[in-house]
């Protein structure tokens, strides 16, 4: 075999993969010595997204694209399969008030609340002055906004084999767009709020930078570090097994269905392999649960899971993802998109905070600052955008705001189950996209139903 330069088989993967790790070092130390870059609390992978993409259009750098989309969509799945295998854990608190199923009640309210918003704005565009828009293109708004840039650039590549040229750069444009929001509107709202004597910013945590973590490094009975194989190495095995599974289950699905029907199939298989970061979370629930039960049964005797470590490897794998997913950006695709993308990138951020005032006063009352100034960062960015936000207002991590965004995303992938048909039925017809609207605007009001839920022992001490 050659194993020369010339050989792009073997050297390209690790070129590309060297190019976003030097950037994401790059960014991390413009964050660390740039003060305003730093009181914006712009998370160090989308700083480097947006120093990537620079590089690429002014011609400093070149990247594979191919590549860059491949590690956007790989992932986006591994990191929510590691966040679905780690143990969840609740306080007392947490268990009487339901919070974990209404947190992911909040959480995918707003993907309806955001879907409902862009597809307005899509459809009344399309019928004044832009006949020629894709008019199911709001739906990538919460798939922008709410999922980030990893099912941004799922769902615009399936979008644009139905039709919507430059759907894959619009929804990644969105996507950037929301982590502009999370940082800009998020702390100008932090700032507004303390200016008005709500709450009282953290002087001791703006000098923190990097990931956090609430997680401890070992929990009652855990393999030993001193066991015969890397307990990290164990971690990576059991993300990497399941996410085998996920593509044992979704080829075998999507031949089935074919072999059903093939209109079924093919209206079926890019949107199931798009969703494949939904299949591999259902399976690392199901797994979680097994291994569970088999512990309670004593016939397994040891926690292999670490959610420490399992949070590191979502972490790495969603880092990846914003910058990868940032960078392949295609301005020039944008041409003549302009006025919905910038329409939605200003709807969404007005309208996500004003459903989060509302349903985060219902679901954490003792904590309302710190649930929707964190509810509000990951639902226009990521997760970390909300832990960053949220630790200028409790920085010790001392109520249970941070638990919430991981616990409620664990429930809201069962609950956002329904995207999968929604997004499928939107882009079919005329008539199908206002039958989508209105069964988002129905399941909407069912969430609401369920963000009001409260425990029978709640009621009894009020």
């Amino acid at each position: 075999m050659d194993y020369s330069a010339s050989n792009s088989f073997i050297w390209n993967p690790i070129v590309q993969s060297g190019i976003l790790a030097a950037t994401i070092l790059l960014a991390n130390l413009v964050r660390k010595n740039v003060g305003f870059i730093r009181k914006l609390m712009m998370p160090t992978a989308v700083l480097g997204g947006f120093i990537l993409l620079i590089l690429k259009i002014t011609g400093l750098i070149s990247i594979d694209l191919r590549f860059m989309e491949a590690v956007t969509y790989h992932c986006i799945a591994i990191g929510f399969i590691a966040t679905s295998l780690r143990i969840p854990s609740k306080t007392e608190e947490d268990k009487g008030n339901l919070v974990g199923l209404r947190s992911g009640a909040v959480i995918v309210g707003s993907y309806m609340i955001q879907a409902v918003t862009g597809l307005v704005i899509s459809i009344l565009l399309a019928y004044t002055v832009m006949p020629g828009l894709f008019k199911a293109s709001g739906i990538l708004l919460p798939m922008g906004y709410g999922q980030g840039p990893g099912q941004a650039n799922n769902i615009g590549l399936s979008y644009e084999a139905l039709g919507f040229a430059g759907g894959r750069s619009f929804g990644l444009a969105i996507a950037a767009a929301g982590y502009l929001c999370a940082c800009i509107v998020g702390v100008g709202y932090l700032n507004w709020l303390s200016k008005k004597g709500l709450l009282k910013k953290s002087a001791s945590s703006a000098d923190v930078a990097g990931s956090v973590t609430i997680d401890t490094f070992q929990d009652e009975d855990e393999i030993p570090i001193s066991e015969s194989v890397d307990r990290f190495s164990i971690q990576i095995a059991l993300v990497l097994g399941v996410y085998l599974l996920t593509f044992l289950v979704t080829k075998y699905l999507t031949m089935g269905l074919s072999a059903i029907s093939e209109g079924l199939g093919n209206s079926l298989n890019s949107l199931l392999w798009g969703f494949n970061f939904m299949i591999g979370s259902g399976l690392a629930i199901g797994i979680r649960s097994i291994f569970a039960s088999l512990r309670r049964s004593k016939i397994m005797t040891r926690q292999y899971q670490n959610n420490y470590l399992l949070s590191r490897i979502s972490g790495f794998a969603f880092d990846l993802m914003i910058v990868a997913g940032i960078a392949s950006i295609e301005p020039e695709d944008l041409s003549g998109l302009w006025l919905p993308f910038i329409l939605m990138a200003v709807a969404g951020a007005v309208v996500t905070l004003v459903h989060l005032k509302y349903v985060c006063r219902k679901v954490y009352g003792n904590y309302y600052y710190e649930g929707l100034i964190s509810m509000y960062g990951m639902m226009t960015g990521t997760i970390s955008s909300g832990v960053l936000l949220l630790r200028e207002i409790d920085p010790m991590f001392e109520t249970p705001a941070a638990n919430n965004l991981v616990i409620g995303s664990s429930f809201a992938i069962l609950l956002g189950a329904p995207l999968l048909v929604l997004v499928s039925l939107a882009p079919r017809s005329d008539m199908m996209l206002f039958v989508t609207l209105g069964l988002i605007i129905a399941y909407y009001l069912v969430l609401l139903a369920i963000v009001n839920l409260k425990s029978g022992k709640k009621k009894k001490a009020e």
